[in-house]
């Protein structure tokens, strides 16, 4: 009985030939003989459904006729495999293309042996710190100076890791190619990988003299100063992000520093948006009669007008003292009126009230 490649990957008629990729890729993690819990059986018939359907050759002659005629490629009866009936042996996997698509096998088992061609640059630990602001500095913004105790990049040989008037020579460890390519034989075959050259840090040249300063690492621990500036209008656990500015590693790129922003509160204001909050005590009589305030703010002391019969609770705005947007723009103080009723009353003052409730007051 004639089998069918498609329900052995498990994609449809119509698949493209980036689906049927990813689920050969799929499968083939999922039943490698070399992982556990792999099937010999399962990853034999997946790759042989996948040396013809990733051929637009053969996979024309599988659609029409249910078999394919080229002399090297498998047959519905089973006759060979994907690699011209070679079976797994003296392929190198990562070269290898199939049907002129130049698919990388290497990208497929790469993770399965620990290899590879692609090779992600090394990176410095990221680092986190804490730092509290007074209200004002988080509504203002306000530059701060950091000095961090972190393997940072030699300052004496730019990381290079080199006197600075050195030459610098071919590395013997990898011929001046900063990869050192290793075979592995498997069960497939023949795979190649590359991994970084750990002398020369992937650039292929050493110094003749090493930096005094690092000795050659191109890094060291020291204590370094950042400047850290802080943005205005910054809320409490805000997250600053300076890339870059972590940990330094030979070879590689360095990490971010993360600062976590801690804000003091405030006694007399409250940030909401762009505008601050604040409440404001009158008296009873500057509530009927009206009055001046002087308030004192973030920007210094102003004078505010209390309108005649200002009720309790009542909203009032004070334009362009509130949260900087940008170097013209600025949000509102909002004032909120609490009354104060007091707690005793003369005989006179009881007068003048009576007479007030005579009135409908």
């Amino acid at each position: 009985m004639a089998k069918d490649f498609y329900e052995t990957l498990g994609v449809k008629k119509n698949a493209s030939s980036n689906d049927i990729k990813k689920a050969f890729r799929k499968l083939a993690h999922q039943y490698h003989p070399d992982k556990e819990g792999g099937n010999e059986t399962k990853f034999k018939e997946a790759s042989e459904a996948y040396g013809v359907l990733s051929d637009d050759k053969k996979r024309q002659e599988y659609d029409t006729y249910g078999q394919t005629f080229g002399s090297g490629g498998p047959s519905t009866g089973g006759q060979g495999g994907p690699f011209g009936g070679q079976g797994f042996g003296g392929f190198d996997f990562s070269q290898f293309t199939q049907g002129g698509q130049g698919f990388d096998f290497g990208d497929i088992f790469g993770d399965i042996f620990g290899g590879g061609q692609r090779q992600q640059a090394k990176r410095g630990r990221d680092i986190s710190i804490d730092i509290e602001l007074s209200f004002s500095e988080s509504i203002f913004g306000v530059e701060r100076k950091i000095l961090l105790t972190k393997t940072s990049k030699c300052s004496h040989c730019k990381g290079e890791g080199g006197e600075p008037s050195t030459e610098y020579v071919t590395c013997k460890t990898c011929n001046g190619k900063g990869k050192i390519r290793e075979v592995k034989r498997t069960i497939l075959g023949s795979i190649a990988t590359e991994r970084i050259c750990e002398l020369c840090n992937g650039r292929g040249t050493t110094p003749k003299e090493k930096c005094r300063e690092c000795r050659g690492l191109g890094v060291l621990k020291k204590e370094e100063e950042i400047s850290l500036k802080i943005p205005t209008g910054i809320d409490n656990g805000e997250m600053i992000r300076m890339t870059g500015a972590g940990e330094a590693v030979s070879g590689g790129v360095s990490g971010d520093l993360y600062v976590k922003i801690h804000v003091k509160r405030h006694t007399t204001f409250r940030k909401d948006g762009q505008n601050l909050i604040m409440d404001l005590n009158i008296k009873l009589s500057d509530a009927l009669l009206g009055g001046v305030q002087n308030i004192s703010t973030l920007d210094g002391e102003i004078k505010v007008s209390i309108p005649e019969n200002v009720s309790f609770g009542e909203i009032l705005r004070v334009k362009g003292k509130g949260v900087p947007v940008d170097k013209k723009t600025r949000g509102d103080l909002l004032i909120k009126i609490n009354i104060e009723l007091p707690r005793k009353i003369s005989k006179e003052a009881k007068k003048i009230i009576e007479q007030l409730k005579k009135e409908g007051i």
